[in-house]
């Protein structure tokens, strides 16, 4: 038997336009820089430009009749098509058809970007130092491409020699691969092309100047590796049966050597990141003085060639079908101009207005630059300024830049959560681990500080925390444990 039910659903949905706005809400300046490359290479009908004689005039746009709108049957009759009403909307009133932010003022600060060898590409220019017949070089040359940035080869030599045979077509033996993967080993830097961290710096061990020292470090790595690197320093003066000034000159030998050949490799041989503020924060005569990027904030505006072509067609007698098509594409490239037109004007707002709110919170922090001044705060705090919604203050915060007095910064360390002191108060977790890095830093490393211990200083500071705090924000700065900080 049917039955029949009746249920109430409420339900929100974004519009495109929408979805669009919060899309370049959350680019950075360069990857903004970007999109608006890719809209205007899509649409025709956006335009940017500088020169003010470019821009629409006003009396362009003062009709308004109503505008019936298209929606590109064919069966419709050229007249219900309100061209008068399309180029002057009432609802889209001039200002809206362009952007012009360019000021004079406004700097463009342009890096040069030099054309580097790659790091794989050095390698293989090393390889022709070396003379070796041709499938040699081949099964080098492969060898080369399976080293990763780090500067490591991750796969067994069996699975080299079967990808050899299955997508260079040559066939050859284990014995004979390595016998390669040694003169890839002679490459420059030294350590290039090791399978683990063990055969790394044995690698670099073995390229010094042979020495009692670093004889003595390559029997401690060849011979005492799990020791050595658990820093069980007691088991290795008994096993070796050397003096502890012996010991610590071969460890001190092996902390100069680079646990990552590959990343040593010079910059400019790697993809370059550059780092563009978003804003720029300034104080003038004892105020902050916030700016958005001159680059944020491009000058836009609908095409006018686009709207001859609409005058064109008004002014036509007979309307074809090809001509109703054509303006129905003409119609859509103008109406998502005008969308991105006014998504970028949005953004602008939105960044500013957030940023905003941030530079007064953090008031205090950004007038003379100490850390300990800055102000708990989480993304709720924010929205409850501006009235907007949480994720869109997080797309701001997550991936922008300011410039400061004090270098330029990423948003998000200006977010931070609130723990009580001893006296009450409420200060940043920031403070607190600034205070933890400093004590590790000062303390000795022949006996590093425990986690129990850090706790105490912290508590004798006014800072009344849990170990397991302690233990969470020494792992948040990237220290290891007390007994990996032990040094001889």
């Amino acid at each position: 038997m049917l039955k029949q039910s009746l249920q109430l659903k409420l339900s929100q949905k974004l519009s495109p336009q929408q979805i669009q706005l919060m899309k370049l809400i959350q680019l950075p300046t360069q990857a903004f820089e970007q999109r608006l490359k890719e809209e205007l290479n899509e649409n025709p009908a956006l335009e940017q430009g500088r020169d003010e004689e470019l821009m629409p005039e006003r009396d362009e746009f003062d009709n308004k009749d109503d505008y019936d709108e298209f929606d590109g049957n064919d069966s419709i009759n050229a007249e219900e098509i309100n061209i008068d009403e399309y180029l002057s909307n009432d609802e889209t009133p001039a200002y809206k058809l362009h952007t012009n932010n360019y000021s004079d003022d406004d700097d463009e600060r342009e890096s040069p970007f030099a054309a580097p060898v790659s790091f794989h590409q050095d390698l293989i220019n090393q390889l022709n130092t070396f003379i070796l017949q041709d499938e040699e070089r081949e099964i080098a040359e492969f060898l080369v491409g399976s080293i990763d940035d780090m500067g490591y080869i991750r796969r067994s030599i069996s699975d080299i020699v079967d990808d050899l045979a299955f997508t260079q077509s040559i066939y050859t033996d284990e014995k004979k691969v390595e016998r390669i993967l040694h003169i890839v080993h002679e490459l420059e830097p030294s350590g290039v092309g090791a399978r683990d961290l063990q055969e790394c710096l044995l690698l670099q061990l073995k390229h010094k100047t042979p020495t009692q020292a670093v004889e003595l470090a390559i029997v401690v790595l060849l011979h005492h590796f799990e020791a050595f690197s658990k820093k069980h320093y007691d088991k290795l003066l008994q096993k070796l049966e050397v003096t502890t000034d012996e010991l610590k000159k071969a460890i001190a030998e092996i902390e100069k050597l680079n646990p990552k050949p590959g990343g040593s490799y010079d910059s400019t041989s790697r993809d370059i990141e550059q780092v563009v503020p978003d804003f720029s924060v300034r104080i003038v005569d004892g105020e902050l003085e916030l700016k958005l990027n001159g680059r944020n904030a491009p000058s836009l505006y609908v095409s006018r060639e686009y709207q001859d072509m609409m005058q064109t067609y008004k002014a036509a007698r007979e309307k074809s079908k090809s001509q109703k098509e054509a303006v129905q594409f003409i119609k859509q490239k103008l109406d998502s101009a005008k969308w991105f037109i006014d998504a970028v004007q949005q953004r602008q707002e939105t960044l500013l207005v957030t940023m905003n709110a941030i530079m007064h919170v953090q008031r205090e922090y950004l007038l003379d630059g100490d850390e300990s001044k800055l102000k708990p705060m989480i993304l709720k705090d924010i929205t409850d300024l501006i009235g907007m919604d949480i994720s869109t203050v997080s797309r701001v915060a997550n991936s922008k830049y300011v410039e400061t007095p004090y270098g330029t910064k990423l948003i998000k360390e200006f977010f931070s959560e609130a723990m009580k002191n001893d006296q009450g108060e409420d200060v940043s977790t920031l403070e607190i681990k600034k205070i933890l890095k400093t004590v590790i830093e000062e303390e000795s490393k022949s006996k590093p500080l425990t986690d129990d211990q850090l706790t105490d200083i912290l508590k004798q500071r006014g800072y009344p925390i849990a170990r397991r705090t302690v233990a969470k924000y020494r792992e948040q700065l990237d220290i290891p444990v007390a007994r990996l900080r032990k040094k001889m």
